[in-house]
């Protein structure tokens, strides 16, 4: 009988992650997990995690299992024994620390929106295109994009069971700003976070909808709404989307929620809504795309489930059905449970962290890139754009 063991070890690929908040806890679970539930042509070890605050960031790295700590991120990008740089903070630092990483001769993943700003995104794309002649990979997280459901439906449409498409309708609506005294966190302020639901919430949206129509959107029309002008300062430190304050209060230089339209290359017309003053709706990203020949519809808060119209079928018995998606033969399911047994938001990220260690061994180019991203960050530049002047059709850059 064969021993356990007798096949050579996979390489190692060292990760450096830096940020431990809500998406480095994410993160975390997605590299902790990868290695356990797939076979990998390289094995990711957490190496160590970033962070401002000293004695927080060794509690996260206790907490997720990275086995050292660091205070100054350019320590982490720095370590012999880091071969990936893992971007999980406020999008004021992304560029800086992606390109620097990236210089140093580490692959980059960065968290959404891939910037603050179009010349950032630019700078970095171009940082990654350099590398990339080097062999190195840069790849924006863009997880939503992990859901197998979510990817099933790209199979779907690729594979022509929609035909020629028609309308993208896409909304992401959360709540988690309807109190007006909720605190001002970094995600409220621009010079941090760079827009607010649109770049939060609207960047996701925007990407699903280009991926799985498979094509880019050539123009938005767009208004946007601030409706709580001034919070709490904030008192102490922020979990997740949950945080205190004090009696001082400062202005919110971010959108509440952002509505727009666009036009897709092909000619087909695309909605997106993406607020977090929606009261009741916690996380909800729902999604529908009409073509010639069917129907999908997705909504994150089911996301095991995805809808499905053939129009082709006799109007007597069709209508929209639905498909569980967690067969063997739906993507990422090879690995996971019996059918039936249903996944979670966390698994998008042990997803995204398996499509990456492959791009790394492969020698290919990983998606989304900092090319979509940066793409993306066109989209939504186009839409403050339009939002400024009352709604004006706005071209999207090439």
């Amino acid at each position: 009988m064969e021993q356990r063991g007798s096949e050579a070890a996979p390489p190692t690929l060292g990760v450096g992650m830096v940020g431990y908040a809500f998406m480095g806890a994410a993160h975390s679970q997605g590299w902790r997990t990868v290695g356990r539930v797939y076979d990998l042509p390289m094995r990711p070890v957490l190496a160590a995690i970033g962070g401002r605050d000293a004695a927080a960031v060794r509690a996260a790295a206790h907490r997720h299992g990275w086995a050292a700590a660091e205070s100054d991120w350019r320590a982490l990008v720095a370590r012999d024994d880091v071969q990936l740089v893992d971007v999980c903070t406020p999008g004021d630092s992304h560029a800086e620390i992606a390109i620097a990483a990236l210089e140093a001769g580490k692959h980059v993943l960065c968290e959404k929106p891939l910037a603050n700003s179009v010349a950032e995104a630019e700078a970095m794309a171009s940082a990654a295109e350099r590398a990339r002649e080097r062999g190195q990979v840069a790849m924006v997280g863009f997880n939503y994009r992990r859901v197998p459901a979510i990817a099933y439906a790209r199979r779907l449409i690729a594979d022509g069971r929609l035909g020629a498409i028609r309308h993208v309708r896409v909304t992401y609506l959360q709540d988690w700003l309807v109190d007006p005294d909720f605190p001002l966190t970094w995600r409220l302020e621009r010079e941090h976070a760079g827009s607010g639901a649109l770049g939060d919430l609207g960047a996701h949206a925007v990407d699903l909808a280009q991926y799985l129509a498979g094509e880019l959107l050539v123009g938005v029309s767009a208004l946007t709404e601030t409706f709580v002008r001034e919070r709490p300062l904030l008192a102490g430190a922020a979990s997740g989307l949950t945080a205190s304050g004090g009696l001082a209060r400062g202005p919110v230089t971010v959108d509440d929620a952002a509505l727009f339209t666009g036009r897709l290359a092909s000619g087909a017309l695309a909605s997106f809504e993406a607020t977090r003053m929606a009261s009741g709706r916690k996380n909800a990203l729902r999604l529908e795309i009409n073509g010639e020949r069917g129907s999908l519809a997705f909504d994150l808060e089911r996301l095991n489930e995805l809808s499905f119209h053939d129009h082709t079928e006799p109007a007597a018995s069709s209508g929209f059905r639905r498909i569980l998606v967690t067969e063997g033969e739906h993507p990422y399911l090879e690995a996971w449970w019996p059918p039936g047994h249903a996944l979670g938001y966390e698994h998008t990220f042990t997803h995204q962290a398996r499509d990456l260690v492959h791009a790394i061994a492969d020698g290919t180019d990983p998606a989304p890139s900092f090319a979509d991203g940066l793409q993306v960050q066109r989209v939504l530049a186009a839409v403050e754009e339009s939002a400024e002047k009352n709604a004006v059709y706005t071209a999207v850059p090439v």
